[in-house]
């Protein structure tokens, strides 16, 4: 029989192994190696990152949580993509905690975090001067996940982390032809803000961020309807 230090250790390390294996299928995802519709093989996918079933599967029910995987009966998982609905709710709720991390991130504000989203930011620039949303969505979820960590509130990391993907999603494949110098520069405010260590500008550049991508969906939403009519 396992002594007590063994029998608590193995649940962690067997979800520190479904996150792991958690990450690598959303990118799949998110990138485009599984299609919207495509089958995820838990055999092959366990195959492929050397593991077994079981972190495979956890994996996937978390990603069904997520919404970004169809599991139904004896047909195994499918890649689903969110609809438009799910991320403009989705964008809402992360809006008020970006809010809340800005501000936290200002009031600790250190000289690392400010190299860091220094660095990230110019490279979001340089990846929208080559063209490559890949690389602008990329910066852009680094960017907000280091203001997130800077919050140093672990409750509202967990919490936001579970809504990233959406926005990784929403910029990559939801707003094709966007103007990348638009969606970069967007992010100057947020960092003077923080730089300057003004919480309550930190959190209301925030907001209006995430609103901003918010108006873009629904602006997208009309414009598909108006050529429906056409």
């Amino acid at each position: 029989m396992k002594n007590s230090q063994e029998t608590q250790s193995t649940p962690v390390t067997r979800e520190v192994l479904s996150e792991g294996v958690k990450d690598r299928i959303l990118t799949w995802i998110l990138e485009g190696e599984l299609a919207p519709g495509s089958r995820i093989i838990e055999t092959r996918v366990a195959r492929e990152l050397g593991v077994s079933q079981a972190p495979v599967r956890e994996a996937l029910r978390d990603l069904a949580i997520l919404g970004f995987v169809e599991m139904k009966p004896h047909k195994g998982a499918r890649v689903r993509k969110p609809t438009r609905a799910e991320l403009t709710e989705a964008i809402a709720v992360r809006a008020e905690l970006e809010a809340l991390a800005g501000r936290l991130a200002a009031e600790h504000r250190t000289e690392a975090c400010i190299t860091d989203l220094e660095e990230l930011y110019a490279a979001m620039n340089e990846a929208a001067d080559r063209g490559d949303a890949h690389d602008v969505a990329m910066y852009n979820a680094r960017f907000h996940a280091r203001i997130v960590a800077a919050s140093e509130n672990r409750t509202l990391q967990r919490q936001w982390s579970m809504l990233e993907p959406f926005a990784r999603t929403f910029i990559s494949t939801s707003v094709p032809g966007v103007d990348l110098h638009w969606l970069s520069r967007r992010h100057e405010g947020i960092l003077t803000a923080i730089r300057e260590q003004d919480p309550i500008r930190a959190a209301e550049m925030s907001r209006t961020h995430a609103a901003e991508a918010a108006d873009l969906l629904k602006n997208l939403d009309r414009v598909a309807e108006e050529v429906a009519k056409d």
